[in-house]
């Protein structure tokens, strides 16, 4: 009985330390998306550019950036931007950048025999980007998408404008959804 409560408590050490190491494991960029039900994008052509008032946003430099990232991602697909009030769509964005913990572990073992392990913890910035669009004839949110671990300041520019277009790639690249 004894050794089956040794091997159980060895089995739940072992769980919990493949547990943190799967957490550690640095995922790429976190894109989600989410389109009005009902909503005829094939009716869409143009699009122009619009503050969401309250949002936060970069520097000018980061806007700029993010801008042309969607702006090409758009053209890809056969919109157009536009200045003028009479655009199909409007499009906005806003920023966020938050700290938290990241956990690395690292173990070894021996079967279910024994083994040790470490856990180490450190603090990341995750970077989100919300982008909306916006029907203008009906005031309607129509759709949005949401990319995490896309904007870290603390990184070097040229690496910062990769993980950007990286991630604007991807938050459009099922854009606009199918029927």
């Amino acid at each position: 009985m004894r050794n089956d409560i040794r091997k159980n408590i060895t089995k739940l050490g072992m769980a919990w330390v493949v547990g943190i190491a799967a957490c550690a494991v640095v995922l790429g960029q976190d894109v989600t998306t989410n389109a009005m039900p009902g909503t005829n994008f094939a009716k869409y052509h143009t699009y122009k550019w619009v503050n969401i008032e309250g949002g936060a946003h970069p520097n000018q430099i980061v806007d700029q950036e993010i801008k042309q990232d969607i702006d090409t991602q758009m053209a890809s697909k056969g919109f157009t931007k536009t200045d003028a009030d009479n655009a199909d769509l409007y499009l906005g964005y806003q920023v966020a950048v938050d700290q938290e913990k990241q956990w690395n572990a690292f173990g070894m073992g021996r079967g279910f025999g024994g083994g040790m392990g470490t856990a180490t913890s450190s603090t990341i910035s995750n970077g989100t980007m919300v982008l909306d669009m916006y029907d203008p004839a009906t005031k309607q949110l129509v759709w949005q998408g949401r990319a995490t671990k896309t904007l870290d300041p603390s990184k070097n520019q040229e690496k910062n404008e990769k993980n950007l277009n990286k991630a604007m790639t991807k938050l459009l690249k099922n854009f606009p959804p199918k029927g």
